[in-house]
């Protein structure tokens, strides 16, 4: 996947009415934690192959196994097929943070740093919101 010239507010428009609500509302709530940050369309290919479209929130700079360096986002939002899917990609020495607060979060579907659920009527907004704050944190403070 790369960074694109999409704007995130004409991505958000294009999205069906039936989930265009939900992603706006946390595209809101999101970029008021991420304020400070660049939020950014990542558009192509990713994990498994499947075209996406993903508004990243935040940059970060990794080392791949590789030992090429890679950039990517701090937090993502979309809107997948069959579900709304945020991805936040930060963790410590006990795991991806994601994990952490799986048993709190709602009806929702938890990878290592991913979070899908249908409508924000399935989640617990708030503690969403307060894990995406600790990423934040975590990776603006990262050194």
């Amino acid at each position: 996947m790369e960074k694109t010239d999409t704007k995130p507010s004409d991505y958000i428009e294009s999205l069906p009415d039936a989930t265009r609500t939900d992603v706006a509302r946390l595209d809101a709530e999101i970029s008021t934690i991420m304020a400070g940050h660049p939020k950014t369309m990542w558009e192509g290919k990713f994990w498994g192959g499947s075209e996406q479209q993903i508004i990243g929130y935040g940059d970060y700079s990794y080392e791949r196994s590789d030992r090429k360096t890679a950039e990517w986002f701090i937090v993502g939002l979309a809107q997948q097929k069959q579900y709304i899917s945020v991805y936040v990609n930060a963790a410590d020495e006990d795991g991806y943070l994601t994990e952490k607060y799986a048993d709190t979060l709602g009806k929702a579907k938890i990878g290592k740093s991913s979070i899908s659920f249908t409508s924000l009527d399935d989640i617990h907004l708030d503690v969403l919101l307060d894990l995406i704050a600790k990423a934040e944190q975590q990776m603006s403070h990262r050194g």
